[in-house]
């Protein structure tokens, strides 16, 4: 798996996203760009060179939530195939089937380990490859 991996943190709590950098710093990433919302993400994905390797995305946000850059994303050529993990606290399992079949590679249930992160992590961009 490639540590020099560029990825997107996406949620509207800055506590949240520092604690996933913390998490990512921790397994090897340190290519972190944040963003407080789908908006936020839309903007600097489709700027940011080079290309995001890896989306971890946040559900309740303001502005655009987390399914709808999702479907944004996966309607998008440039992005349909990026790796995204959703990390939310939802649990609610006709959300979380509606989330996979949006497109999402992977859900994690917050709260997340840094054991849970690295797997979910790995397993996702295995899917990516597939």
């Amino acid at each position: 798996m490639s540590q020099s991996l560029r990825i997107l943190i996406v949620d509207d709590t800055l506590a949240m996203r520092t604690t996933v950098k913390s998490m990512l710093t921790n397994i090897g990433y340190t290519d972190l760009i944040e963003a407080v919302d789908g908006l936020d993400a839309w903007n600097k994905l489709s700027t940011t060179e080079p290309p995001v390797g890896l989306i971890l995305c946040d559900q309740n946000m303001p502005e655009c939530t987390g399914i709808e850059f999702l479907k944004k994303l996966r309607a998008d050529p440039r992005f349909a195939k990026t790796p995204y993990l959703m990390v939310t606290s939802e649990g609610d399992r006709a959300f979380l089937l509606e989330v996979l079949r949006a497109g999402a590679h992977d859900i994690a249930i917050k709260p997340v380990t840094v054991d849970i992160l690295r797997t979910k992590i790995e397993n996702v961009l295995k899917k990516a490859q597939s």
